[in-house]
């Protein structure tokens, strides 16, 4: 009996409900991506493909391309195959793309759980995880959070503590290099056809966690480097069947990702549920009067450095869509609105000049 390997990549009756809108085509799931490639496989085989000259025309954006977790629709002739169609997704991870103005670079997509890692060393940011929070509710999958390098960590209560009052009631995991119960702490999200995918910074341990789930190392580690910065050992996507049940992703390292597209309601529900409160409906919480984020703050019941983080985060998502051009615009009109905006700075230059 030849195993149907699209059952061992999780496929689900959703997606083989929508191939059947391509009868010309074959499913199929990208597993892994590499420079201008993707690996696939179908029911029956593996094998290398590409993108196809009308899909490439078609597509504006990066993030419409294939990435790893897509469903797709093939024709394959030998070894190689032509990808014509991305189904429709149910997740998606996506980060901006280095010297591509506007775009987002897709990561990693129809996942059902994100394992947002954080190492408890210097790694460590609630700023940084606040961040991780918000694009994982914004991309459609479960956020769950990862700690490691517990044993690094003077005080480990007071760590989780932080993270689950910023969390919005997201299950925290806490891991080691000690660890012998490691799989029995991921097990609960493993099951057939669930996608899981390990996301964060570069040096926290997806790898060693992921080599550990899948009882092989199929992933290179490397020690960290100097001054605790995480080298970039994984530099492609790749999916693996994992022995616990469904398939699991790990991604490349990144010291950020871009939050232009984020879910800021659930990470913030503190700060969105006072802001109701604002006198001002299109409040910005940073001078005007009556402002009930401001005034929580005054009173000790909000962290500044979380205002701080929000205000931050808010800004980057409302770049969400606009060129390079708009998005410098944005910024410049943010920058002197505190001042009167950019009619007041004209005329102060302009009087600026006669003065001299």
């Amino acid at each position: 009996m030849i195993m149907n390997l699209l059952n061992q990549y999780g496929v689900t009756e959703r997606f083989l409900a929508q191939a059947t809108m391509f009868p010309d085509y074959i499913p199929a799931r990208v597993v892994a991506q590499y420079r201008g490639k993707y690996k696939i496989v179908t029911e029956q085989n593996e094998m290398l493909a590409e993108i196809s000259g009308k899909l490439r025309y078609d597509t504006d954006e990066l993030a419409m391309y294939p990435a790893v977790g897509d469903y797709v629709m093939i024709d394959a002739v030998g070894d190689t195959a032509v990808i014509h169609h991305v189904l429709t997704r149910k997740s998606l991870f996506v980060r901006k793309a280095v010297g591509m103005s506007g775009q987002a670079q897709p990561i990693a997509a129809n996942v059902d759980i994100a394992f947002l890692c954080m190492s408890l060393n210097q790694n460590y940011s609630l700023n940084r995880m606040e961040r991780y929070l918000s694009i994982a509710w914004d991309s459609g999958a479960k956020p769950v959070v990862v700690l490691t390098k517990s044993d690094l960590c003077d005080n480990l209560d007071s760590a989780v503590e932080q993270i689950d009052t910023i969390s919005f009631y997201s299950d925290i995991i806490t891991v080691s290099m000690y660890d012998e119960d490691l799989c029995e702490k991921f097990l609960p999200y493993f099951r057939e056809n669930q996608t899981c995918a390990f996301i964060g910074s570069s040096g926290v341990g997806k790898s060693t966690i992921i080599n550990e789930l899948l009882g092989e190392s199929v992933i290179t580690t490397q020690e960290i480097g100097k001054g605790d910065k995480g080298r970039h050992t994984t530099t492609g996507r790749e999916m693996f069947p994992c022995p616990l049940g469904g398939v699991v992703i790990d991604t490349p390292g990144m010291r950020e990702m871009g939050a232009e597209s984020a879910d800021l309601s659930k990470t913030f529900a503190d700060i969105s549920e006072l802001a109701q409160q604002c006198q001002f409906r299109n409040c910005t919480h940073t001078n005007e009067p009556g402002c009930a984020v401001l005034k929580a703050v005054e009173n000790g019941e909000l962290d500044m450095r979380r205002l701080e983080s929000y205000r931050k985060l808010e800004q980057e998502a409302s770049y969400d869509g606009l060129s390079s051009k708009e998005i410098e615009i944005k910024k410049s009109e943010r920058m002197f609105k505190e001042v009167g905006g950019m009619k007041n700075v004209r005329r102060y230059a302009r009087d600026h000049n006669k003065r001299k």
